[in-house]
């Protein structure tokens, strides 16, 4: 994911709100209730998600716009990476949240598992059925049961750029893996590193090993080791973690080398490319670096900021890998009506087309416009996302338990942030991984 966070935890948000009941990071007060058919008029929908700053900001947006078409008041509270931690805690206090946003398949699986979700009900399922490709309908249920409502996606196969830094080096974008990291040795003879690492978030690096075993092993394996029928011991674990590494310790790659890449997280990633200060020319991460890139810096996508994608590694398909943030309703929420009104709403291309606008946002909503996006680089990128259909794979790490792919400083993001830190042996790290996927997923 993420994200991941996961699909992704922007900065502008100064400490992690680990209470529900606190106003959220930049949230202020509950939104007024505006205009519209005021059908839930004096409900407050208290919302919790990973996003913050601009994503926050402009899923704020959306939650205004909810408000002024129902009436009801909404609240949402940042949890940070750690969100089933966090909502598991509240909801055991008796103090849930009528809607959380899902990062992670496993994260959903969990809760449902738990008995913490509403089944959506058939006016959302109607709506899914309509609007949504199988695939996100079936990432979203449990059991045959469908629950989550893919809101937000993330095209996670996606190598941002800046267009100067390659222009100066005398570079075009790659075709392949190898001919991407011999062009970045190119850059790097010119004087600028050739890819910001943002190791700091481990999300972030699930999502490389991710792109890698995809297209090395083929889309089989990947499902395979995925639910955990494999084991991350597997030659092929191995063989991706080897094209891995080969990036990892090539210092005449990674701005600042391993130590600075592991003190990076992931908007300092992409302040490093796309920053006032550039220092290197290229940072691996999904779409939605392009709202980082536009909202933060200033760059204009498809002029300053752009991107190729993934390249295919070692003779393999090209991979799409993507992740996403689901909707769900809580049990225990205080207004769970009111918050399953919220996921109906979400289904609509007309709340996809309030963030669309805004920008930094991918729909896997099928019926909205892609005129609804801000700029030709974003519409080419939601019409691969929709193009790929059941084809799409969806990010690895967020379909297994949350211990093992989406715990920071634990499992698969500490694993590899190991690896970043010394990726000389590639059979430990997947012993390790293997020891850790066996107990998360208790096999």
């Amino acid at each position: 994911m993420m994200m991941r966070r996961r699909t992704t935890l922007l900065a502008g948000c100064t400490a992690l709100v680990l209470a529900l009941g606190a106003t959220a990071c930049g949230g202020g007060e509950p939104v007024a209730a505006g205009g519209g058919d005021q059908a839930l008029g004096g409900q407050t929908v208290t919302v919790a998600g990973v996003w913050s700053g601009s994503e926050q900001k402009n899923f704020q947006k959306v939650l205004d716009a909810f408000t002024e078409k129902t009436g009801a008041k909404t609240q949402f509270v940042s949890t940070g990476d750690n969100v089933s931690t966090v909502v598991g805690s509240k909801i055991e206090g008796g103090n849930a949240p009528d809607v959380v946003m899902v990062p992670q398949v496993g994260v959903l699986k969990q809760f449902a598992g738990q008995g913490w979700l509403k089944p959506l009900d058939k006016k959302v399922q109607s709506a899914v059925g309509a609007n949504f490709a199988e695939v996100w309908q079936n990432y979203g249920s449990v059991d045959g049961t469908l629950y989550g409502l893919y809101f937000k996606a993330a095209h996670k196969s996606t190598v941002w750029y800046s267009p100067e830094a390659l222009e100066q080096a005398g570079v075009a974008e790659p075709k392949t893996y190898d001919e991407m990291l011999k062009n970045g040795r190119t850059i790097s003879d010119s004087g600028l590193a050739a890819f910001s690492v943002a190791g700091q978030d481990g999300w972030t690096l699930t999502d490389w090993f991710e792109n890698v075993y995809l297209s090395q092993a083929g889309p089989e394996k990947y499902d395979a080791l995925a639910a955990h029928e494999i084991k991350w011991t597997d030659p092929t674990v191995v063989d991706a973690l080897t094209t891995l590494g080969k990036l990892f310790k090539d210092k005449q790659l990674i701005a600042g080398g391993q130590k600075e890449a592991l003190n990076t997280d992931f908007p300092g990633s992409v302040e490093k490319v796309f920053g006032p200060k550039a220092e290197a020319a290229m940072v691996y991460e999904g779409d939605f670096v392009a709202g980082v890139a536009k909202d933060q810096f200033g760059r204009t996508i498809g002029t300053d900021a752009n991107f190729f994608p993934f390249p295919p590694v070692g003779g393999g398909e090209a991979p799409v890998v993507s992740g996403g943030d689901a909707a769900v309703v809580l049990k225990d929420g205080k207004n769970s009506e009111a918050g399953m009104a919220l996921v109906e709403y979400l289904a609509s291309p007309e709340a996809a087309a309030v963030w669309a606008e805004a920008g930094g946002f991918l729909s896997p909503n099928k019926k909205l416009d892609v005129s609804s996006y801000g700029d030709d680089v974003t519409r080419a990128t939601a019409e691969s996302l929709i193009a790929a259909g059941d084809s799409v794979r969806f990010d690895m790490s967020d379909q297994a338990p949350a211990a093992f792919g989406g715990t920071k400083g634990a499992g698969e993001w500490k694993i590899l942030q190991d690896f970043l830190r010394d990726p000389s042996d590639p059979k430990k790290t997947a012993a390790e991984l293997e020891k850790a996927a066996a107990k998360a997923y208790g096999n």
